[in-house]
């Protein structure tokens, strides 16, 4: 047998990347001092593979499907969110920026679920008491623990077997068999992987609320998303009451579906008619002002789209939008210019979407280019329009997806005219609406 032969090997103890030589800094996560050494003996003698017996498999055709229950959280928009419920034995993941209702949420989902944990390692059990009463929120059969081992964690609910398991937050519990201080990935991953097999042994619904970092995504490593079942973002602006709970993942769902929460004194409170909430009440129409319909999943919402063209006052004129992508903002620009004779190289541009939307569907760009030129000829168009529909960059107008859904939304507001893509008034059935239907954007400026 030949020598084994001894190869260092330098480690990170915040996310286990390896280095063939010591360094100072980790070149992976930018952490100081957290590089040490790691000998491992590589033997040159050929190692033998253990023979393993094969697995047993199944045939499709002989599965049998089966209806699974889930747990209603009384919570109209969260269920939406969800699927319909929280599955039993699931690892949900919550993320959000600090101070945008995440623990908020959490508190008022333990309280309509009966038998739930709630497991803290930022706040004390009295702090969690002294947000419950602010809320006015009571739970007879609600169970708190402060706790950041997570093996004492697991212990817990093996032994208590609670219908749902919230934790607060996965950036704040550590486990023994990891390297690593709290809050690093392999204390984050090794967390995560005890709380899903934890999950999956007791058929008990475990949340895990993590923080998100500067670009938006949960802090820690990606693998913690592929790890659970679901993952919840919690979004909106802090001067700014409304809530948005977007899903990124659901193995048991469409993600296509958000949730609308309005941020009050007594916590969380549902929207469940959003397109009346976005929606302008003043009774002025204003020149610039466009109402389009955004499709949220499967969810019709009426938005406004705002418009301001002013002289610039220097040699380059501004750009600005709040809600729409900048770069679309730019492209359509050029479109009014070049196929609707619009001379907007001397104007700047502010466009924004009430209401903190982000108004990412091609189905805007119409209403986008009609607030502009609105805005321009300084015309007001009334509040009874609609507007929907993609514009190419030869100027033509296409139609778009659920057509029906956003003149029934559009109907059930009031709206009494639309605008919309020719091809697309083919296929709608009888409505009370008068629709106006144009080819291209020349059309729709030469006659608005």
């Amino acid at each position: 047998m030949s020598k084994p032969t001894l190869n260092l090997v330098f480690t990170c103890t915040n996310c286990d990347a390896q280095f063939k030589k010591w360094a100072g800094r980790c070149l992976e996560c930018g952490k100081w001092g957290s590089i040490s050494e790691q000998g491992t003996v590589v033997s040159k003698q050929k190692i033998e593979v253990p023979k393993a017996a094969p697995v047993k498999t199944v045939a499709f055709s002989e599965l049998k499907g089966k209806e699974v229950q889930r747990s209603k959280t009384n919570i109209t928009e969260l269920d939406r969110v969800l699927g319909g419920g929280i599955v039993p034995g699931s690892l949900i993941l919550l993320g959000g920026e600090p101070g945008i209702g995440k623990s908020t949420l959490s508190i008022q989902l333990a309280t309509v679920i009966p038998n739930t944990l709630y497991v803290s390692g930022e706040e004390s059990i009295e702090q969690i008491k002294l947000r419950a009463d602010r809320l006015g929120i009571t739970a007879p059969t609600l169970r708190l623990a402060n706790e950041t081992n997570v093996d004492a964690i697991s212990a817990t609910i093996r032994q208590l077997s609670p219908a749902l398991v919230i934790v607060d937050s996965v950036q704040t519990i550590s486990t023994d068999e990891a390297t690593g201080e709290t809050g690093s990935m392999t204390q984050v991953r090794a967390c995560t992987a005890t709380l899903l097999d934890v999950a999956k042994s007791t058929n008990t619904a475990v949340i895990i609320i993590g923080h998100v970092t500067k670009e938006g995504t949960v802090a820690g490593p990606k693998t913690l998303e592929h790890l659970v079942d679901t993952v919840l973002y919690l979004e909106g602006r802090k001067h700014n009451n409304y809530r948005i709970l977007r899903t990124v993942k659901n193995r048991f769902g469409s993600t296509d579906e958000v949730g609308i929460f309005e941020m009050q004194e007594t916590g969380l409170k549902e929207v469940k008619n959003p397109s009346a909430s976005f929606l302008d009440e003043g009774s002025e129409s204003t020149p610039g002002t466009i109402i389009t319909c955004l499709m949220e999943g499967t969810r019709p919402m009426l938005v406004e789209v705002q418009a301001l063209v002013s002289k610039t006052a220097f040699g380059f004129p501004i750009r600005k939008s709040s809600g729409f992508d900048l770069n679309r903002l730019h492209v359509l620009t050029a479109v009014l210019q070049k196929r609707a004779g619009l001379n907007l190289a001397q104007y700047d541009i502010h466009l924004n979407v009430a209401g903190g939307i982000r108004a990412n569907e091609p189905a805007v760009d119409l209403a986008v280019c009609l607030a502009i030129a609105s805005s321009y000829k300084d015309k007001a168009l009334g509040k009874d329009l609609l507007v929907f529909g993609e514009v190419g960059l030869g100027g033509e107008v296409r139609s778009v997806t659920f057509t029906e859904k956003r003149l029934k939304e559009a109907e059930g507001l009031g709206m009494k005219r639309v605008i919309m893509a020719s091809k697309a008034q083919m296929k709608l059935p009888t409505t009370q609406l008068k629709i106006f239907s144009v080819k291209n954007i020349e059309e729709l400026i030469k006659h608005s």
